[in-house]
């Protein structure tokens, strides 16, 4: 465990999920379900705690999810974590639910990061990469091929759909245009402003937003206040910083000297006043007393041998509690194997699954009388 980060932590944790039914109820939310015979939200703080980020702010959609989650954590980790649970509505969308827990922030930057990821990408490194930057905001980045593809069985799992379009520049550290999900066009159309901005771009499609963002605070905090159209989290906020910093300059060249283009307001009429963003962007730099920079959004890649993956839904809780218990038994019970010590009864048989039949040491198997 690493020293303390100033960093604040919001776990989205959900509430009753659609697409987990009947599997969840209002006795068991969507954080509470198990996944490898304990709730899915526990590998989150477990996460957390590895990286030592103990302050946590943790939103509930629905008061009786809430009350439930709420016990839960106090019962299960309030002598480790300094847990908040806060309750929304449970129509809340994530920007809306990020919104209404805002002023409960006081940290430089925060961490946003979805109840139900399950990982062992650090977080702490993610954070570290962000302060580092000095960015708007670092997303992690996770490998599509890498969902699973390590472990036994994982040939079922059909490949994830392009789910988002990634632009990067040389680096792989910069963010420089996203269309998540559901924006996803036939035809891929980029500006060419962004073009004339970053001279080149490297256009990833092997990406998958892993829904865990390290923000700027007062930045987010000012777009989340005049913007009340932006719903989403992944599908809004995000984009609409990566637009901000290319209109305002997305390298030390362009910094000062917005980037005008007729197409830009054109084909995105909610890009930010370019004089309130960069109001927004002196007075976070001048209560943090560091020198002016160019505006970034940045990413941390997770690297392909890291797992990573959201448990949103049935198919996909189905594939990883195998996965998971596949984990622990290699983890725990790959410790000996059938030595000549051990005897097995003409009688009896061992299963053909190698965890088990390889897991045996120094015992005696025999028919049951």
């Amino acid at each position: 465990m690493g020293p303390a980060m100033n960093f604040q932590v919001v776990v989205l944790a959900g509430g009753l999920s659609k697409k987990l039914y009947p599997l969840v109820s209002k006795d068991v939310p969507k954080a509470l379900l198990p996944l490898g015979n304990k709730p899915v939200l526990s590998y989150v703080l477990e996460l957390l705690e590895a990286s030592n980020l103990k302050e946590i702010i943790l939103v509930v959609a629905g008061e009786d999810a809430a009350q439930c989650v709420g016990n839960w954590v106090a019962d299960a980790v309030h002598d480790r974590l300094r847990v908040e649970v806060a309750s929304v509505p449970e129509d809340s969308d994530t920007a809306d639910a990020l919104r209404s827990v805002m002023h409960r922030l006081t940290a430089e930057d925060f961490l946003v990061v979805s109840g139900d990821l399950v990982s062992d990408v650090p977080i702490g490194a993610v954070a570290a990469a962000h302060r580092r930057q000095g960015a708007l905001v670092t997303a992690l980045l996770c490998n599509r091929a890498s969902l699973g593809s390590s472990e036994p069985g994982s040939e079922k799992i059909k490949r994830e759909p392009v789910s988002d379009i990634i632009g990067l520049d040389s680096t792989q550290q910069h963010l420089l245009y996203v269309s998540p999900g559901p924006e996803i066009e036939r035809d891929l159309r980029v500006r060419r402003s962004l073009l004339r901005a970053v001279g080149s771009m490297e256009i990833r499609t092997d990406l998958v937003d892993a829904h865990m963002y390290a923000f700027n605070r007062l930045i987010v905090q000012g777009v989340l206040e005049s913007r009340p159209t932006i719903k989403s989290i992944k599908q809004d906020l995000v984009p609409y910083l990566v637009r901000s910093q290319l209109r305002l300059g997305v390298n030390s060249t362009a910094v000062g000297s917005p980037v005008e283009d007729k197409e830009d307001t054109h084909h995105h009429p909610s890009l930010p006043d370019t004089e309130v963003f960069y109001q927004l962007l002196r007075s976070s730099q001048s209560v943090n007393r560091v020198p002016a920079s160019p505006l970034k959004c940045c990413t941390y890649i997770a690297s392909k041998g890291k797992f990573c993956v959201r448990v949103n839904s049935l198919q996909v809780r189905l594939v990883y509690n195998l996965c998971l218990a596949y984990r622990f038994t290699s983890e725990i019970l790959f410790t000996a194997g059938i030595t000549v010590h051990c005897y097995r009864n003409p009688q009896s048989s061992l299963h053909s699954m190698r965890f088990i039949n390889d897991s045996v040491g120094s015992c005696l198997l025999s028919k049951i009388s």
